[in-house]
């Protein structure tokens, strides 16, 4: 992974990232970590951002599967799939969801790793897959 952009201790990363489903949860954490590690910025912070208006990015834990299974069933019981929405389009869920979720999520740089905690993780949330999605990192130091 290159630096798309790369100015004055700032470095701005890209990815893709391939869904295979409607809706899921896809860890990211080690391409973001991966990301910081190629900048070399040992002290900063990073900024994840996902250019879509289906999909998003959270913070959350990684260590238990079934959180990411809670929290998909709860998101749809909150914002269900059909629920006589006017966007012509049909995904108006999809676009509910990633709003609530965000599209952005910033964590600390600290000895030239993210500064996450034991069981957090970060994810890239699909609400209108199967997509191939875009995630940018930025990286500055601090």
């Amino acid at each position: 992974m290159q630096p798309v952009v790369e100015h004055a201790g700032e470095k701005l990363y890209r990815f893709s990232v391939s869904t295979h489903s409607h809706t899921e949860l896809v860890d990211i954490t080690g391409l973001v970590a991966d990301a910081v590690r190629k900048s070399g910025v040992k002290e900063g912070v990073c900024i994840v951002y996902i250019p879509h208006t289906t999909a998003g990015v959270t913070i959350n834990e990684n260590a238990d599967p079934d959180v990411k299974t809670d929290i998909l069933k709860e998101l749809g019981k909150i914002v269900p799939w059909e629920d006589g929405y006017l966007h012509a389009e049909g995904n108006s869920a999809a676009h509910l969801k990633a709003s609530l979720m965000g599209f952005s999520q910033t964590v600390i740089i600290h000895d030239g790793a993210l500064l996450l905690g034991i069981w957090q993780g970060i994810y890239l949330a699909e609400f209108d897959g199967s997509r191939n999605r875009t995630v940018f990192v930025k990286v500055v130091s601090c």
